[in-house]
């Protein structure tokens, strides 16, 4: 699957932008040798914490091929990881840096990087097959899944389309067909920044994690 998403061209508004945002890098990254394809998920096939962002960003996981990596809201995420033991490094920054996730998996509601990290319904749905066919491939383990942010929740709640979810609100906890949903905002720099998300309140969302999935044994962890 990791091949079919990465060539995947559904959504041609995401194909043009994704292809024209490697051809005018900023600054920063002139120079620099993009992705510009669809990003697979990636982490511990075995996992019990699966972790459903929103999209790559766009000169983020668009331009190193791994969910999180090179931008700001992985910085944000790999440390959390790391500091409750769930990567053996708190950082991201290319698909070869040796990041080892421990019992989490990663992915996104959308594989390609929208325009203004906004994704359209039919891109939505178009990708929405992909999220299905993890969940497929990763149920037999999976206790708890975290989704960041409305769009992911969203997708997240149509995997379960018989279910009434409730309204989605940071820390909020679904139990679903024997799987726990953890909500969370998403650590954009739209909410680090203007401190709608705490670095306190995203931490606790991955210490409350361990405390669903492993229970007594998460001190040990």
């Amino acid at each position: 699957m990791s091949e079919e998403i990465s060539n995947c061209t559904r959504c041609i508004r995401l194909v043009v932008y994704r292809q024209a945002v490697a051809e005018k890098p900023p600054c920063r990254y002139r120079g620099c040798s993009y992705w510009a394809k669809g990003v697979p998920g990636f982490g511990d096939l075995r996992a019990r914490i699966w972790i459903v962002g929103l999209a790559p960003a766009a000169h983020g996981a668009n331009r190193t091929g791994r969910m999180f990596t090179g931008d700001s809201s992985g910085d944000w995420l790999y440390r959390a990881l790391y500091e409750v033991g769930l990567a053996n490094q708190p950082y991201s920054i290319h698909r070869e840096d040796n990041l080892e996730l421990k019992d989490v998996y990663i992915s996104a509601a959308i594989r390609c990087a929208p325009p203004q990290n906004r994704p359209n319904a039919t891109e939505l749905a178009n990708c929405f097959d992909f999220l299905v066919r993890e969940y497929e491939l990763l149920r037999a383990h999976i206790k708890l899944v975290i989704p960041l942010g409305h769009i992911a929740y969203r997708q997240v709640q149509r995997l379960f389309p018989a279910e009434k979810a409730p309204l989605f609100r940071h820390g909020n906890i679904w139990i679903v067909g024997g799987v726990k949903v953890l909500c969370s905002y998403h650590p954009s720099r739209q909410n680090t920044q203007t401190r709608r998300l705490s670095w306190e309140a995203w931490l606790n969302i991955f210490k409350t994690a361990k405390s669903l999935v492993y229970g007594e044994e998460a001190g040990g962890l």
